[in-house]
Order: C-alpha cells, then structure tokens, then sequence
C-alpha cells in the first residue's frame, strides 16, 4: 500500500510541473492572442462592410443582407462576410466601415474598414476609392493620432484583391496574350500596398490569394452553371504563384517584422465547391439570387419599383449569393476550411 502512495506521489511530483507548464503556456498563448486589439481592412467587395455608396447596385438594395442581419447592410451576401469571420477569429467585433467612423466613434477601438466594393489595385469603372487611396485614407487617420503606434503593435490588416482589376482589364477588351504582363503589374502594385501598410506599422498582415474566377456563376453562366472554366483558373493559378513568390521576398526583406500571411482562398473555395454536402450545400456554383434575365441583376427592380430578381429558397443551401460573391453559408464554409490550414493559427501567434 505504502509502495503505491509513492508512485502516486512521484507520479504527482512528475505531473504538476507538467500541467503548471501547460497552465502557464496557454495562459501565455492567451494573452498572446489578446494582444491583437484591432483589425484594418483593405480592398474590395468581398471585404467591404458598408463603405460602398447607398445609391450603387447591390450590397445596399433588397434582397442583400436578408440572413444578417435581416436588411440590407451594405455588405455583398446575404449576410456575413469574410471580414466578419477573420474579426470573429481575433474575438473582434467587425471593424467600423470607414464611411461611417463619424457616427459610430465608440466602435473605432476594434480598428477600421477601409475596403469599397468594385475596386482594385489600380482604377477600375468603380468609381470608388482603389487600394492606394483606401492606404491614404488610413495614413491620415495616423497622422491624425486617431491610431497611435501603440495601437498598430496590436493590430492586423487583412488586404482583398479579389480580381476586379482583372475584369476591367477584359472589358476593356485586354488581350489573352496580355494578360500574364498585366498580372504581374497587379501582383507587383499589391506587394507594394502590402509594404505600405507594414511601413505604417501594422504589427501583421494577411492577404488573400485569388479565389477560382473561373468558378464564380458569372463566368459559368454560360455552362448553364454546371463546371468551371480552366482558361480563367489556369490565370488565377498563375496570379497565385507570383503572390507566393512576392510575399517570400518582402518577408526575407523585412525579417525583423511578422511575416506577411497569404490566405489560401483558391484552395478553400475549389474544396467546397468539390465536397459542397461536407457544409450543406447543395447548390454549389449555381447563384442564389439572379435577374430575371440577362439585362437584369440580384437587387434589380424596373422604374415602378417591381422586382426583377428571383431568389433561392434556401440561401444556406447555396455557396455562391449572386454572380460574384459568396453566401453567409458560403463564407461560413471557407473559414471553415481556411481553420484547419495553419494560415488562420498564425495571425494569432
């Protein structure tokens, strides 16, 4: 008896520094994951919490926002977005959309959302700020000590470069042979934005890689939504590899600071798309929310206010919303898998 009071003892002896270590790790990991404090979001649509003007198509109008939060709220869903869910992730609310940071100020804490729907790196037919200017916006708010630097040791900036400078290359009738070149310029101007923002003293930076153009229901319209188009992937692949390859060179450059993370966007949509019933979702690359007909669009309503748009049933049950943009369950389930690639983890640590 008195044998096993001894092993029992050492047993314990052995075991409580253990465990006071792991208490004290993941105490340790916990505050370090506190630490973040903020979050400052650049880009587009597919980030864009508000900031897109009232009077322009989509995010603004019926049936946009009719999941969350039960109105249209100025976000390009029926509900969240993937700002929502990398804030969720920090154990942030969303960060104040920048057009509303005057009538919101108590919310200004949780950092800022800089991002407008329809821009790119470069000028696109939005008329809305691009990257460059949304980077000024934030600059001046520093200038303006509404951020301090020890604010910005405590924050991320998540950065969307979502393919519109891409679509307005083509509608500008951009040559297929021209296209290579003109990704390299938006790749090269995005690493530019992405050292900006470092410079200002944003403590971590994620940056979106290029989802599937070739499988958002725009393009795959004309299959009667039924499969992706390589060409355009193939594009979105090469976009990739050349953000891969700028973002280890600024990271080598810059080995004093956190390394600038790339989120995997191109992989976590393809593995949805290709296990939809994984996330519920039925309906993978058919939209949601369509015009009636092709001159018409999620949202669209005729001079006496009719509605010219149909929707699904069940906006759960379909990944993408409308012609471009994911659903809240679509999102939901992007996050989903982005959380089991080390990507998301090393935000916080």
């Amino acid at each position: 008896m008195m044998d096993s009071h001894k092993q029992l003892l050492s047993l314990l002896c052995l075991s409580l520094p253990l465990l006071l270590l792991s208490g004290l790790q993941a105490e340790a990991r916990l505050q370090h994951h506190e630490h973040l404090e903020k979050l400052f979001v650049f880009g587009d649509s597919y980030v864009d919490t508000g900031n897109t003007r009232i009077g322009q198509p989509g995010s603004w109008k019926n049936p946009y926002g009719i999941t969350f939060p039960g109105k249209p709220a100025g976000r390009f869903s029926d509900g969240r977005v993937l700002t929502d869910y990398i804030a969720k992730f920090l154990g942030l609310k969303s960060p104040v959309p920048y057009k509303f940071r005057k009538f919101i100020p108590q919310n200004l804490k949780y950092g800022m959302n800089f991002a407008y729907g329809g821009t790119g790196v470069f000028d696109t037919s939005s008329k809305n700020p691009n990257m460059t200017i949304q980077i000024d916006f934030f600059k001046q708010l520093i200038k303006e000590n509404v951020y301090t630097a020890s604010d910005l040791t405590r924050s991320v900036a998540l950065v969307s470069v979502a393919g519109n400078d891409y679509n307005f290359y083509l509608a500008r009738n951009g040559s297929l042979q021209g296209f290579p070149s003109f990704i390299a310029s938006v790749v090269n101007q995005t690493a530019t934005n992405l050292l900006r923002i470092q410079s200002l003293g944003v403590k971590k930076i994620v940056v979106g890689g290029l989802q599937p153009l070739g499988c958002l229901p725009g393009t795959t319209a004309s299959s009667s939504f039924q499969k992706c188009n390589s060409t355009f992937n193939d594009l979105v692949v090469l976009h990739n590899n050349l953000l891969n390859q700028a973002v280890t060179k600024l990271n080598q450059q810059t080995k004093n600071q956190s390394p600038i993370i790339i989120l995997d966007l191109y992989d976590s949509f393809i593995s949805v798309l290709n296990q939809p019933s994984t996330n519920n979702i039925k309906d993978e690359l058919k939209p949601c929310c369509v015009g009636i007909s092709s001159e018409f669009s999620c949202g669209s309503v005729d001079e006496n206010n009719v509605k010219k748009y149909k929707v699904c049933d069940d906006p759960k049950s379909s990944f993408f919303w409308d012609l471009l943009h994911p659903t809240q369950a679509g999102w939901q389930a992007v996050y989903n898998k982005l959380q089991t690639t080390n990507a998301l983890q090393q935000i916080r640590y």
